[in-house]
Order: C-alpha cells, then sequence, then structure tokens
C-alpha cells in the first residue's frame, strides 16, 4: 500500500511587490512577470487606498491574496489611523489577506487604550467576513513580554493578530546582551572598522547567536494562542552602519580582520536560522494559520533584464530597470531557500 499523500510545502510565503527605483510603470510590470515566474504571494506597501489600487493591478493572481503594509506612521492608537484601517479593509474586502501596522514605543505605557483600539477594529472587521486580519508589528523596540501579554489579552479578538518582525525581535535582543556584559558600551556605536572590534568580536557574536533562539521563544508563546501570525523575515547584523536588517539571508558581513577563519561575520540567522524559524513557525501555528514575507530591502546590484527586456524597449537607459531586477532575482532566491525549508504537509 502506498503511505500517505505528503502533498507540496505550504502556500503561505510571500514577497515584497513593490518599485524600488525611480521609473515608470515597466518596472512593476517586471515585478509582476518575475512574481508570476517564482510563483510567489506578495505583500505591497500603501501609504493610501489609491496607492495600492494601482499597485495590485500588477500582482498577479496567486491562491494566497496579498498583504499591505500599511505606511509606518499609522498609529492605531488614534481614532483617525484606525478610521484609516478600516478604509482600507473595507475597500479592499475579498482582495487582500491583511495589514500589517506598527506598534509604538508610546504603546508600551498606554497598553489598555491600545487593546481597546484592537478591539475596536476587531468589532468592525467581524462584520466583514471577506475582509482582511490586521496585524500588529513588532517594531518599536519594546520588551517581548509586554508584546506577547498583548497578543495573549487579545487572544478572543479573532480578527486582530500579531506580525513577528525578526530582525526587530532580533536586534533588540543581541542589543540587550552585549550590554549585560559591556555596560557603557553601546553595540550600535560600533562597526566593522572600529579599531577596538578584533578585541570585542567573540563576545559581538555570542550575543548574535542569542537572536535566533530568543525569535523561537517568541514564536512558540504566540502560536499557543491559535491564531494566524504573519512574519516579516530578513537578516541583519548589529555591526552594519545605518539600517541594520532587512538582508537577504545569505548574506555575511564583511570585516577587514580574520575571524574564525573567515573576513566575514555570521548575520543574525543565516540559512539555517531562517529554516528553524520556519520550522518552529509551522509546528506552533499550524500551517494554516501562518504567512511570511521576504522583506529584504538592502540589495544593490544590477542583472541583465534578458527574457523582460521587451518590457522597457521605450527605455534609453536601463541601469534602474537592471537593478529593480537584480533585487528581485534576491528575492527569488530568498524564496527558494524557504521552499526548500519550509516542512511538507501531511495529508490523508
Amino acid at each position: 500500500m502506498d503511505g500517505p499523500d505528503l502533498g507540496e510545502a505550504p502556500d503561505c510565503v510571500h514577497a515584497l511587490f513593490q518599485q524600488r527605483v525611480d521609473g515608470d510603470e515597466a518596472l512593476l510590470r517586471l515585478a509582476g512577470l518575475r512574481f508570476a515566474q517564482m510563483g510567489t504571494a506578495a505583500e505591497a506597501y500603501a501609504d493610501t487606498p489609491d496607492q495600492l489600487e494601482h499597485v495590485l493591478r500588477f500582482v498577479p493572481p496567486h491562491p494566497r491574496l496579498p498583504v499591505v503594509h500599511l505606511n509606518r506612521g499609522v498609529n492605531v492608537l488614534h481614532g483617525r489611523d484606525r478610521a484609516l484601517v478600516l478604509e482600507f479593509a473595507d475597500r479592499f474586502a475579498g482582495r487582500i489577506a491583511g495589514l500589517v501596522v506598527h506598534d509604538k514605543r508610546e504603546m508600551g505605557a498606554q497598553t489598555d487604550r491600545l487593546l481597546a483600539g484592537m478591539r475596536e477594529l476587531n468589532t468592525h472587521l467581524c462584520q466583514q467576513p471577506d475582509g482582511p486580519l490586521v496585524f500588529l508589528e513588532y517594531a518599536a523596540g519594546l520588551d517581548r513580554g509586554w508584546f506577547i501579554e498583548v497578543a495573549e489579552r487579545l487572544r478572543d479578538a479573532e480578527r486582530v493578530s500579531c506580525c513577528i518582525d525578526v530582525g526587530h525581535i532580533g536586534l533588540r535582543q543581541v542589543t540587550a546582551r552585549f550590554a549585560d556584559s559591556h555596560r557603557g558600551l553601546e553595540l550600535k556605536k560600533l562597526g566593522p572598522a572600529d579599531h577596538r572590534l578584533p578585541d570585542l568580536v567573540a563576545d559581538v557574536q555570542d550575543a548574535v547567536a542569542t537572536a535566533l533562539p530568543h525569535v523561537l521563544d517568541v514564536t512558540r508563546s504566540l502560536g499557543r494562542l491559535g491564531k494566524h501570525v504573519h512574519f516579516h523575515l530578513h537578516d541583519g547584523h548589529p555591526l552594519v552602519p545605518g539600517l541594520r536588517d532587512h538582508f537577504s539571508f545569505l548574506t555575511r558581513l564583511p570585516i577587514p580582520f580574520s575571524y574564525q577563519g573567515r573576513q566575514s561575520l555570521n548575520m543574525m540567522y543565516g540559512p539555517g536560522g531562517l529554516a528553524s524559524i520556519l520550522s518552529t513557525a509551522i509546528d506552533a501555528c499550524s500551517p494554516q494559520r501562518v504567512s511570511f514575507t521576504v522583506e529584504v530591502h538592502q540589495v544593490e546590484g544590477r542583472l541583465p533584464l534578458s527574457d523582460a527586456a521587451w518590457l522597457f524597449a521605450h527605455w534609453q537607459d536601463t541601469t534602474n530597470a537592471e537593478r529593480m531586477n537584480y533585487w528581485l532575482s534576491v528575492l527569488s532566491e530568498n524564496t527558494m531557500l524557504m521552499a526548500q525549508s519550509i516542512p511538507r504537509v501531511r495529508r490523508g
């Protein structure tokens, strides 16, 4: 007798769908082509409903509806911003799966007000059966215990849930761990070229290694609530100047000296860490209650357009088109990495 059908990996992977560089609509058409080739669902950024309407024109059909990341300035403590969230939810009911909003530092001291606002959203969302979920993203660096408490207290609010951003959570943990053993020295003020780094690099990397178990703990805590959890996935490192995360999982951090036989450092997760996050999330949340977005921003390079050159026949200089094509290729590499890592779902 044949064994049970293991089926395919759960169809829960999204990637950023946006115009990353200056140019015309041909760039969004390129994104549409590459997403159709990847077979990956979209997560779009939008400040206004009209802006989202425009972007969705270019998103190819997919079994999973798009997720939408609203402007980072949206603050659900305020009635006007909750009204904007509901405007998106009402207008795009049946066309999008979720709306992501950031938490804010001031929410830590106004938890009851936040809960009231999220419950207000939930009441309205429950009246629209094909409307999107609203995900509160961990973004402001508050204590993870607070974030988990908010999720637990909203357990019975079925249309609102949480988004785990592994970069934000990991960097907060790494910085705190390093500070425990180096009082008065701020990790964010170091950099790859800092003359102190060779003496500190072992301690830095020990702290970096604590990011993954921390993220897995948060994942298990939220998974126990039995609600849909969304993830923003990208790598990072506290020594990166400027924006310290939103990197590919296939990236290493260059350094001007050798450490453990290489002139580069492990990032917080890498391919192995990504695999652990995926398997833990699916085990904790179930394949039907989890979704992932490859949220890689920090990419620079050029890739010939090849099969997509016809989209830019009216362009004299295709530099930005090739830059966009390269960014999309990095998204594709990361989605393929995820497809290899996500456990196949047993059926029957």
